[in-house]
């Protein structure tokens, strides 16, 4: 069972469902900031003004990190289930290395506000 654990599909199945977790813990708090903007302009400015905060602003970094992750993963899983491949073994490990890259990239970018 050990060495299961040590594969790389496992990390993939981890992180895929850990970044999903999270994802979903994150939107009462999206919600909330909606609901802000429906309150009125001064609340709204509140929220905008508490958002500037370092904290806040390295917790979004996380959050683009974390969708980056759910999605690269995500598209494994699906190019897995809806295209041939002679070998699932090789496709497995492929696109898991490139997904983690993939995600790194889109977070280093956010970090650096290029976009």
């Amino acid at each position: 069972m050990k060495a299961v654990r040590n594969h790389k599909g496992y990390w993939a199945f981890v992180g895929h469902r850990v970044s999903g977790l999270l994802l979903a813990l994150f939107l009462p708090f999206h919600f909330l900031a909606l609901g802000l903007a429906l309150e009125g302009e001064a609340r709204l400015d509140g929220f905008l003004k508490f958002a500037e905060l370092p904290l806040v602003k390295f917790a979004e970094w996380g959050l683009v990190l974390l969708l980056s992750v759910h999605f690269c993963f995500g598209i494994r899983l699906l190019v897995l289930e809806f295209l041939p491949w002679p070998s699932l073994r090789d496709a497995r490990l492929g696109w898991i290395s490139w997904g983690a890259a993939i995600s790194v990239v889109v977070g280093a970018v956010f970090l650096t506000g290029v976009v």
